[in-house]
C-alpha cells in the first residue's frame, strides 16, 4: 500500500491525516473507511494501525488526527470537544467523497475507544455514511462522569467541574488556566488511581509500547464542562437501517457503554467479543487485532460491497 500526508478542513480548523491506498488493482473506485483514534491519541498510534489494516483488505482508509490535537490545528491545544469531534469524522468524509479514486456510496466510519461514541454521533446524522464499527467503544461524557467502570463517585466528576470552572476564570483574568494532567508519573500510581484499565493505558501511552511524541497525554480543562451536556449515543436510533458493529475486549471494564450503544440501536447491529481481551489489549496486541481485523473486513465487505 501507499501511505500520504494529506489536509483537509473541518470547521475552519485544519486537519492533519494519513491516507492509505492499497497497491492491489480495482475495477473501479474502491470502498474507503474513515478511522479515528482514541482520547489524547494520534494517527501515528492504534488508529493507523487498524487504517493500514484495512488497507491490507482493498479500502481506501483515512486515519486523522482531531482539531486541537496531534498535528492538526487548533486552540486551545488538548481541547475535547465533542460536536468538533462529531464534525472532524464528516469533514473527513466529505473530503473522501471529492476522491475519484473513492466510491462516494461507500463509504464507512471505524472509530476506536472514544472515536467509537462519537463516529456513532456522526453516523447517525449523516447518511453518506453507510456503515459504521467500533472497537472498544467508549463516549468520552460518560467515562468522566461515571469512570470507565460505570461505578464511580459522583463526587469525582464535580470536582473536576469545579477545576474547569477555575481555569476559566483564570483565563478570563489574563491567568494561565494550566491543563487536565491524564496520567500520573508511575504505573504504580495509575493503578491505584484506576487499576487495572489505568495501569494498561499508562504502559500504552506512557512507554515505548505505544507512546508517540505528539500523544499530549493532557486535556485542556474546557473540555471537561463540554463534556458534562454531550451524549455521544443519543443519535445511536439514527444509525438504523444502517448496520452497526461493535468489537469489544471480553475482560474491557468499558465494555457498559458498547452495551449501552447496542441496546439504543435500531437497525442491523451486532456486539462482538474478543476473548480474553481487555479495552487496551485491542489497541497494539496482535493475537487480539487480527480477530478483530478479521471481523471488520469481513463486516465492511458485506455491507460496503467487494474492494476488488
Amino acid at each position: 500500500m501507499s501511505m500520504s500526508d494529506i489536509r483537509f478542513e473541518s470547521a475552519g480548523i485544519e486537519i492533519a491525516a494519513h491516507l492509505y491506498i492499497p497497491d492491489t488493482p480495482a475495477p473501479g473506485p474502491r470502498p474507503a473507511l474513515v478511522v479515528g483514534h482514541p482520547g489524547t491519541g494520534v494517527k501515528e498510534q492504534t488508529s493507523g494501525t487498524y487504517a493500514r489494516r484495512m488497507a491490507d483488505h482493498g479500502f481506501v482508509t483515512l486515519a486523522f488526527d482531531a482539531a486541537h490535537q496531534g498535528e492538526s490545528g487548533g486552540l486551545p491545544r488538548g481541547l475535547e470537544d465533542p460536536a468538533q469531534r462529531v464534525e472532524d469524522f464528516k469533514a473527513a468524509v466529505s473530503y473522501l467523497v471529492t476522491r475519484e479514486d473513492v466510491d462516494a456510496e461507500r463509504i464507512g466510519l471505524l472509530g476506536i475507544c472514544a472515536s467509537g461514541g462519537y463516529s456513532l454521533a456522526a453516523t447517525g446524522g449523516d447518511h453518506r455514511v453507510r456503515a459504521v464499527a467500533t472497537v472498544c467503544t467508549a463516549d468520552p461524557s460518560r467515562q468522566f462522569r461515571l469512570g470507565a467502570d460505570g461505578g464511580q463517585d459522583p463526587a469525582v466528576f464535580q470536582a473536576l467541574l469545579g477545576a474547569a470552572a477555575s481555569a476559566r476564570t483564570a483565563g478570563a483574568r489574563g491567568q494561565d488556566p494550566g491543563v487536565m494532567t491524564m496520567f500520573p508519573q508511575t504505573a504504580a500510581q495509575a493503578g491505584a488511581l484506576g487499576g487495572e484499565h489505568g495501569v494498561e493505558g499508562f504502559e500504552y501511552y506512557c512507554t515505548s509500547r505505544g507512546e508517540h511524541e505528539r500523544s499530549a497525554k493532557f486535556l485542556a480543562w474546557e473540555s471537561i464542562d463540554r463534556l458534562a451536556s454531550y451524549d455521544a449515543f443519543f443519535a445511536v436510533p439514527l444509525i438504523g437501517p444502517r448496520p452497526m458493529l461493535q468489537i469489544v475486549g471480553e475482560r474491557a471494564v468499558t465494555s457498559w457503554m458498547a452495551v449501552e450503544a447496542h441496546q439504543r440501536a435500531t437497525g442491523p447491529k451486532e456486539l462482538h467479543w474478543i476473548e480474553g481481551a481487555s479495552h487496551v489489549d485491542l489497541y497494539d496486541k496482535k493475537e487480539y487485532i487480527d480477530p478483530a481485523v478479521d471481523k471488520l473486513a469481513d463486516f465492511f465487505t458485506t455491507h460496503l460491497g467487494a474492494t476488488s
